[in-house]
Parts: structure tokens; sequence; C-alpha cells
């Protein structure tokens, strides 16, 4: 990056995306009226600690597709952010930090290697769209039960035997991803769920043909698509 971009405090908007960046400068840390920040299809493999200074961000901040095998626990202090994008990278864990980020409305966090998530992920009060298909998780903290705006959950491709229970009781979850997990049975409580309108079981281990299943056709009698 030529440095006279640092020098450009003035901006609100910088998408650097698209360039094979292997690296970023500390210098970002002063770009202090951006609201949105693409970082997004390059080849960073770690992230300057500056990156939270950007306390300005209220848009997004797009880091998908690049080799970020960690994320900085600093992101945590951009508590005005609406949308994240860490998908497709190499990311083991999501720092407890992010946690923090009160304003997120959307987190995507698609195939990496993810086997388990922050376990204050209930923290993030406002979240309505959660997309994590293509890791490793084998369930969902405990206070997943406090998303209580949730909208959409992707669990696609991942490694779950049965529905997670901190999904139980979500009143506003209308979409719900499970396809390519290894899911034997349907919970009752998913009838339960006063805004689920589809539910996508594909590709999983389900003893029961859904068209046979009392909790499935309990679902499609109220009007929620069952895909199996």
């Amino acid at each position: 990056m030529p440095e006279s971009v640092w020098d450009r405090r003035e901006l609100r908007v910088l998408i650097l995306a698209d360039n094979d960046l292997t690296e970023l400068s500390p210098a970002v840390g002063g770009l202090r009226q951006l609201t949105t920040l693409d970082l997004g299809h390059n080849a960073l493999t770690e992230l300057p600690p500056e990156l939270g200074e950007l306390t300005g961000l209220t848009g997004c901040l797009y880091l998908h597709d690049n080799r970020l095998t960690r994320l900085p626990r600093e992101l945590g202090r951009l508590t005005a952010l609406r949308l994240v994008n860490v998908g497709d990278n190499r990311l083991a864990e999501l720092p407890d930090s992010l946690t923090r980020m009160a304003a997120l409305v959307e987190l995507r966090a698609q195939h990496n290697a993810l086997t388990a998530l922050p376990e204050r992920i209930g923290d993030l009060a406002r979240l309505r769209e959660l997309w994590l298909k293509g890791n490793r998780l084998t369930e969902l903290p405990a206070s997943t039960s406090r998303l209580r705006e949730l909208r959409h959950l992707e669990l696609r491709d991942n490694l779950l035997t049965e529905v997670p229970a901190p999904l139980a009781g979500l009143p506003l979850l209308r979409t719900l991803d499970l396809r390519g997990n290894r899911i034997g049975r349907l919970p009752p409580w998913l009838t339960e769920l006063p805004s689920l309108e589809k539910l996508d079981l594909r590709w999983n281990d389900l003893v029961v043909d859904p068209r046979d299943d009392p909790v499935a056709v309990a679902l499609e009698r109220r009007g929620c698509v069952v895909v199996a």
C-alpha cells in the first residue's frame, strides 16, 4: 500500500479488496473517520491490533477470503459495527472480545475451522443473522438462548449430532439451516419456535423419514417449510 493512503484522515469508506495484500500497516489505526473497511479477497495472515482504534466503524468490516488464523482481541473495541465478515479464513476460534460488539446485527464466519463459539455469544443482543457454514461445531454455547433478535441461523456442514438445545424458545428465528450434519432426530421443542418458517435438514442421519416424523408433520401443518 502506498503510504499516502494513511494520510487521508478524512476517508469514510476504504475498499482494499482483491489486491493480494499480505500485510496491513498499523497506520490504518489513524483513519478514525472510517465507517466501512473492506479487506476481503487478499492474502492477509494477520491483522494489526491498531484496527481496534477504528471506533468510528459503524457499517461493515470485511475480512473474508484471506489467510487469517487469529483475530486481534482489540477488535472488541469496535462496538458500533453492524456487520462483520470473517468467512473463508483459517480461524480455529473467535476471540471472546467479539462479544462486546453491542451493535452487531450480522456475523459471518463461514468456512473456517471453528470448533466452538465464544461462551458469551449471547451478549450480542442485537444479532439477527449468524452464518457458520463449513466449520467443525458440535454444539452451541448455552448463552445462544439469549439471542432474542436472531432471525437466520446457518449451521450447514458442521458436526452436530442434534439440534442445539439453546435454540429452544428463540422468538424471532425464521430460518434454520442444518444441512450436512449428523442429526438423527428432531426434538419436540422445534414446534414451539413461534416464527420458524423454514427448516432445512438435508443430508443428515435422520432415523425417521420427515414425512412420518410427528415433529416435522406438526411444523408443516403450521406453515413451516421442512426440507429433508
